[in-house]
């Protein structure tokens, strides 16, 4: 069994009471370390954490994902052993095979960043309208494009600890996920992308994350490319 001492899991929560705990829990099987950050939930994320035995970062009020990706990115980075950092989504749809595969690539071929993808194979089980969405994100996106990415807004991501402490997530909302591929495309790190499939659950999508999250999605990268 791989040695996953060195592995940070950051995972940004608001809201997910009713997954989190098997979601960590699940996770902790393969990864020991794990902080959750709590970004002003107001059902009961927090407890539900808490008895998982992972570490938990409290925001006393929402502030969004990318603020809470930021707090969990610093909490890692002061753990001095770390060495890589994993981004991990709340709601069940990442697999942690995934994330064990792309850290293998990491180590093996020394990439500074591994991101996830969803379109380097075949995948039936994205929805028809959040695939159109991210296959217009990336034909829209210049960063996008410069680091010839398929897939340029997916939650799994692994970053060695230099990518991680250069890393500074300034936009809190949904557009972190432009701003970090931007940061890549200026960075000069090497990146690469391994295939990942997405649990599109019943969960997450009675939550309507698919249509809500590509629309801010694209508003995101509209409102990024007005203010270039």
């Amino acid at each position: 069994m791989a040695d996953y001492d060195d592995v940070w899991i950051v995972i940004p929560v608001y809201n997910e009471g009713s997954v989190i705990g098997e979601v960590v829990e699940n996770t902790r099987r393969t990864f020991p370390n794990i902080v959750c950050v709590d970004d002003g939930s107001r059902d009961d994320s927090a407890a539900r954490i808490a008895d998982t035995g992972a570490h938990l970062v409290r925001h006393p009020v929402n502030l969004g994902q990318g603020a809470a990706l930021q707090t969990g990115i610093a909490y890692a980075l002061a753990q001095p052993c770390m060495r890589y950092l994993v981004t991990f989504d709340a709601d069940g749809q990442h697999r942690v095979e995934d994330a064990a595969a792309m850290l293998a690539v990491a180590r093996a071929e020394g990439a500074d960043v591994v991101l996830g993808s969803r379109f380097l194979e075949q995948n039936e089980q994205i929805p028809l309208l959040k695939r159109i969405v991210l296959r217009t994100v990336v034909a829209l996106s210049p960063t996008a494009r410069k680091l010839k990415l398929s897939d340029a807004h997916n939650g799994l991501r692994v970053l060695n600890r230099e990518a991680a402490s250069r890393l500074r997530i300034t936009m809190n909302g949904m557009a972190h996920a432009s701003e970090i591929v931007g940061f890549l495309a200026r960075s000069g790190l090497t990146v690469r992308e391994v295939p990942v499939t997405i649990l599109y659950t019943e969960y997450s999508r009675s939550k309507g994350q698919s249509l809500i999250n590509g629309v801010n999605i694209l508003f995101d990268l509209s409102v990024r490319q007005r203010g270039a």
